[in-house]
């Protein structure tokens, strides 16, 4: 069941925290009443509860995220809005809303993840989003390719005298590349995150980038099967 999922994950396995209402989920077949449940019943669980409120109107996109801290989120992820005419100040301009909108004291997850979503954010849209927007507290990269882009923006967020932490997705397809190029952890939806905190903790908190190598190779196998359409039922 649900309750018996987010249950596993934060207090069995002791990830930091879980993600619901994402991009590839159900979200977008969820009537309001539906979205509510779900929160109300993961934040009963753990207080650690990220909640995507992604919407292609601004506006929407407040409302689902006031509602998602209402019930009781630690923090919101939204991804960029679609627009008929592609354009970077557009992108910009649409975080800039949510951030004046939501204020300070709501943690925002930047999800970049064009394969969902269309949109194309270059580095430069990205760095000026984090800028302009306190509140973003974490980026989930999940545009190719990842390397080069956490390695541009490692530095810079440091420079930049920000904690805003990089989180990799995509399944984890490339969890071990980005982790060298200094990922802070995971946010995907691997149905064995267990495997993912080990491949963390070896390469990250223990440097042991052989234990670390030996994971992936071993699992990558597994992680590349899941990713195939219709595979991951928890998905669909």
């Amino acid at each position: 069941s649900f309750e018996k999922t987010i249950d596993f994950f934060t207090h069995k396995i002791g990830v930091n925290g879980c993600t619901i209402l994402g991009v590839l989920g159900e979200s977008n077949r969820l009537v309001e009443s539906e979205r509510k449940e779900l929160i109300s019943i993961a934040t009963s669980i753990s207080d650690k509860m990220c909640v995507g409120t992604s919407h292609s109107g601004t506006h929407a996109t407040l409302k689902l995220s006031e509602q998602a801290m209402a019930d009781g989120a630690h923090s919101v992820m939204i991804t960029p809005s679609k627009e008929p005419v592609p354009d970077q100040s557009t992108i910009i301009q649409y975080y800039k809303n949510i951030y004046q909108g939501l204020g300070d004291n709501v943690p925002i997850v930047l999800q970049d993840h064009p394969a969902s979503t269309m949109v194309h954010m270059s580095m430069d849209s990205m760095k000026a989003i984090i800028q302009e927007c306190p509140s973003i507290q974490c980026v989930k990269l999940e545009s190719l390719p990842t390397p080069p882009k956490i390695r541009s923006l490692v530095p810079w967020i440091k420079d930049n005298n920000r904690n805003v932490s990089i989180l990799t997705g995509l399944g984890a397809l490339y969890g071990l590349f980005d982790l060298q190029c200094g990922t802070n952890g995971f946010m995907t939806g691997f149905a064995f995150p267990e495997i993912l905190l080990a491949l963390y903790e070896e390469q990250v908190l223990r440097g042991n980038e052989s234990n670390a190598k030996m994971l992936y190779q071993k699992y990558l196998p597994l992680i590349v099967f899941e990713q195939q359409p219709g595979v991951a039922f928890r998905k669909e």
